[in-house]
């Protein structure tokens, strides 16, 4: 063998090569840069012979070029993550500022509703507080921020109740004199000189073609507040003497002290939640002064200088009224007369506030009637009177004028503003 057959090795000495170094490399091992378990044959074949040169070239250069497809190929793998991590952040980025923008317009949202909120609030809390302070100056009588929303006030006639208290002192009434020993009996009217000497003429009759009663001698201490009761016709047309558990004439001398203990109750220990018909509101001792004048000083028959306010006005007749009950009973009525449906309907829900009764505790047969015309509440005290009942009558003081009929019942009460004073009431 020559040296020529040293270079160039037979084919089927090729073949003979075994299969593990003629293997080729998959693309997976050069990716994961595996080692290679079969390494291509060098030069020198493991049993000593050698690879021609031209064949092992393609092979490096094949080798290389994989190399380099795989750092291009990690290049760009680490591009991409490099951009998705980039894409990512940006995406979050915009998430987020949309999430703050969201948020605060939210919050800017709600708390303009939460400003607007408060100061409907605040609105309703001054409202609220203006009806309230309303409500409180209309039970206290101030109805100053009323009276401005009305027409016009109407001035009270003080002039009419000075010439009603005048005419009544005038009026001279036969005196009946009770005895000690019965309280209740009634001695019959003294005749007097005029009415014992035989009558010359008709014109010094004892009474005169209107039916008059005759005038006795009138002391000098006789005036409005000492008026006597005269016997009185009924409609069967006997005389009959005053209702009542004391006749005027006695007025409320053996009562004094119960009178007194009743006063001071409801001055010192005003009972809210009382039974009806006792006074449930607070009693000042200017209210006392006028309960103790009309009862004490007057007899039960007589006006009482006003209060200021018709509330407070009927403050002081619903005490009267209590006082009355405790000592009269179930045999009392109460009249009271006001000239319009306005005025009545104030005394019928303040005489409701201060005795605890209720709407159906007034009405023609009920504890306290209302009237607007003195005429008819005449004939109810009269049908009253008749029926063995004790009526009282409480006159407003709008009332311009007093019909001298009222003045013949055993109990009447009228209430006059102070002289030259503005009338708080309006119409």
């Amino acid at each position: 063998m020559n040296s020529e057959d040293f270079n160039v090795l037979p084919l089927d000495k090729m073949t003979d090569l075994p299969n593990e170094s003629v293997e080729e490399f998959s693309f997976d091992d050069l990716w994961n840069d595996r080692p290679v378990e079969n390494p291509l044959p060098s030069e020198t074949a493991p049993e000593g012979e050698l690879v021609p040169a031209a064949q092992a070239e393609p092979l490096r250069a094949e080798i290389e070029a994989l190399e380099r497809q795989k750092q291009s190929l990690a290049a760009e793998i680490s591009a991409l993550k490099a951009e998705k991590e980039r894409l990512i952040a940006e995406e979050l980025g915009d998430i987020k500022a949309q999430i703050e923008r969201m948020l605060k317009e939210g919050v800017k949202d709600l708390e303009q509703r939460k400003q607007a909120l408060e100061v409907a609030i605040e609105q309703l809390e001054r409202r609220r507080e203006r009806i309230r302070q309303e409500m409180r100056s209309n039970f206290a009588g101030v109805s100053q921020d009323l009276a401005v929303r009305v027409q016009g006030f109407k001035d009270y006639l003080v002039g009419s109740l000075q010439d009603l208290a005048a005419a009544a002192e005038q009026l001279e009434l036969p005196r009946f004199e009770t005895p000690e020993k019965s309280p209740r009996s009634v001695e019959p009217p003294q005749r007097t000189e005029r009415e014992e000497n035989p009558r010359p003429s008709r014109g010094s009759q004892g009474r005169d073609d209107r039916g008059e009663i005759p005038r006795p001698p009138r002391s000098s201490n006789q005036g409005r507040d000492n008026w006597q009761e005269p016997r009185r016709s009924n409609r069967s047309g006997y005389e009959s003497e005053p209702v009542g558990q004391s006749t005027p004439r006695q007025g409320f001398s053996d009562q004094n002290q119960r009178i007194q203990t009743l006063l001071d109750r409801y001055r010192s220990r005003p009972d809210y939640y009382g039974p009806p018909w006792q006074l449930r509101r607070t009693f000042e001792p200017i209210h006392a002064e006028r309960v103790q004048q009309w009862f004490f000083k007057q007899g039960g028959r007589g006006t009482v200088r006003g209060m200021g306010s018709r509330l407070q006005n009927i403050l002081v007749a619903s005490a009267i009224i209590s006082i009355m009950a405790e000592l009269q009973g179930d045999r009392f009525r109460s009249l009271v007369l006001a000239n319009s449906p306005e005025r009545l309907g104030e005394w019928r829900r303040g005489l409701q506030d201060c005795l605890g009764i209720s709407r159906a505790d007034f009405g023609p047969d009920r504890g306290i009637v209302l009237f607007e015309s003195p005429e008819a509440l005449i004939q109810k005290a009269e049908r009253l009177i008749d029926d063995k009942y004790s009526p009282l009558i409480i006159i407003d003081d709008t009332e311009e004028r007093l019909n001298f009929a009222l003045l013949q019942f055993p109990y009447w009460l009228a209430f006059a503003p102070e002289p030259q004073q503005s009338s708080s009431y309006w119409y």
